[in-house]
């Protein structure tokens, strides 16, 4: 019987064997991937002091991060929402004098005070990588690739990429003196929200082809190209076709230049990841600068737990039971082997009910009747 006591609070949930299983198997093969491409791990902390959290990348709020006051310090702790950030600082401190560019990879878990409606999961386990002292289309073009390669490892199918350009409309407002901060904060607002006529009456009518220049990405790309007249954003577009041509035919690409949710921080160029049977974002990456150092830096986070059940099912390994006064040194080839093995601890156990495929005995190991 459930006591009150025994129910989670709103947005957290356990992850019982079978998820667990999928979930770790997951985030091995993405981990393997990354350091099969030079990518060193590191550990960063659950919680820290919330100046440092907030000060390493834009668009952190504090308000949405479990805050309380550490006794021995009397300063404001935090729990983190996005390690990233715990990235920056270990590479703006402890690793500051190691060489560039620094690949580092990472995996732990996040948490918010709330969260959306759509995706009301107030914890999540993230991995990801972060490419830091390059701001180069290969560097784009290596991190992206990485995230779909730690997709497919994962056994996720469908993949897809969503292409945006964060920083377009302070690009193209640059050249429009007449604009000013509140009307281009307006149009921002209004493209987030895909408002036609919003956009409008914010005195965004030549923003409107915005609006439509999204979809697959060489149909996106051509009518972004007929915008661009001036050209304000041919290096811009430039690198996006280097990067497209970089990913190839491992995803399908789209393009929505306007999109910036998830991108707070971002700088130039961002990505959103989809795939089969996951619902929602898959991950998001981009190219940022730390806070602090304003050293450039690219990455991207991938949502463990959010993969789960999309990801492929662990390969299952044969469950041995071990009966009181069984052959230890049998027992131990048998793990070596890649053999799971439990241990009798009493009378009146039984072994399938355990889960157990096989029983050792002392003439080998026989199938569990």
């Amino acid at each position: 019987m459930t006591k009150p006591t025994d129910i989670l609070p709103i947005g957290l949930e356990d992850s019982l064997p079978a998820s667990a299983a999928r979930i770790t198997a997951a985030m091995r093969a993405c981990l393997d991937v990354l350091e099969s491409h030079g990518y060193d791990r590191v550990r960063p902390p659950l919680l820290e002091f919330e100046s440092s959290l907030a000060s390493r990348m834009l668009g952190i709020e504090t308000r949405k991060l479990f805050r309380f006051v550490d006794p021995a310090s009397l300063r404001t702790l935090a729990l983190r929402s996005d390690v990233t950030p715990q990235i920056g600082r270990i590479a703006a401190t402890s690793m500051k004098d190691a060489a560039r560019p620094l690949r580092l990879a990472y995996s732990g878990d996040t948490a918010l005070i709330r969260a959306s409606q759509l995706d009301p999961a107030r914890e999540r386990l993230q991995l990801g990588a972060e490419l830091i002292g390059n701001d180069t289309i290969e560097a784009a073009s290596e991190v992206v690739s990485l995230a779909i390669e730690g997709l497919h490892a994962a056994g996720l199918t469908g993949i897809s990429v969503d292409f945006t350009l964060p920083d377009l409309i302070d690009t193209i407002a640059a050249q429009d003196r007449s604009l000013t901060p509140d009307t281009i904060e307006a149009i921002r607002r209004e493209l987030d929200t895909k408002d036609a006529g919003g956009l409008k009456a914010a005195g965004g009518a030549a923003y409107l082809p915005l609006l439509y220049a999204t979809g697959p990405f060489d149909v996106a790309m051509a009518k972004l190209r007929e915008l661009d007249a001036g050209g304000v954003l041919a290096t811009r577009l430039d690198a996006l076709e280097r990067i497209a041509h970089a990913v190839g035919d491992t995803a399908r690409i789209t393009l929505d230049p306007t999109e910036r949710h998830g991108f707070e921080y971002q700088s130039w160029f961002g990505f959103t990841l989809y795939a089969d049977d996951v619902r929602g974002s898959a991950g998001r990456g981009g190219t940022y600068r730390i806070g602090g150092s304003d050293e450039a830096a690219t990455g991207f986070t991938l949502y463990l737990d959010k993969l789960a059940d999309a990801a492929r099912e662990p390969e299952a390994k044969p469950l041995c039971y071990l009966p009181l006064g069984h052959d230890r040194a049998a027992a131990a080839r048998l793990r070596e082997e890649g053999w799971r093995t439990v241990t009798q601890l009493g009378e009146g156990e039984d072994a399938a009910a355990l889960g157990c495929t096989h029983v050792l005995e002392r003439d080998g190991v026989r199938e569990v009747s």
